[in-house]
């Protein structure tokens, strides 16, 4: 069994997290300042989306996007789309 990821990017003064449980069936957890705005029960390979919103004024709507190799056994990649930019989100390492 795999172990659990984290991604955390700031932006525009928010904070933006993401939780990727462990193993194929670990549940997907996208965080805006703190709190769960969208949850997957089930992960697997290739791409997981999430869909979120910037508490703004006017609200902001942002993807994330969860690339899980298929074939190879290497940590997942996390990407933020936000107004059509992409930002590569890095890996917490928690102890």
């Amino acid at each position: 069994m795999g172990r659990s990821h984290h991604f955390h990017l700031d932006q525009g003064g928010h904070s933006i997290t993401v939780n990727v449980g462990p193993g194929r069936e670990g549940e997907i957890e996208l965080l805006v300042n703190g709190k769960v705005v969208a949850y997957q029960r089930e992960h697997g390979p290739g791409l997981n989306l999430l869909t979120g919103e910037l508490p703004d004024e006017p609200v902001r709507i942002f993807r994330v996007r969860i690339r899980e190799p298929r074939l190879v056994p290497i940590a997942p990649r996390c990407t933020l789309e936000l107004d059509g930019v992409e930002h590569p989100m890095p890996e917490r390492h928690l102890v």
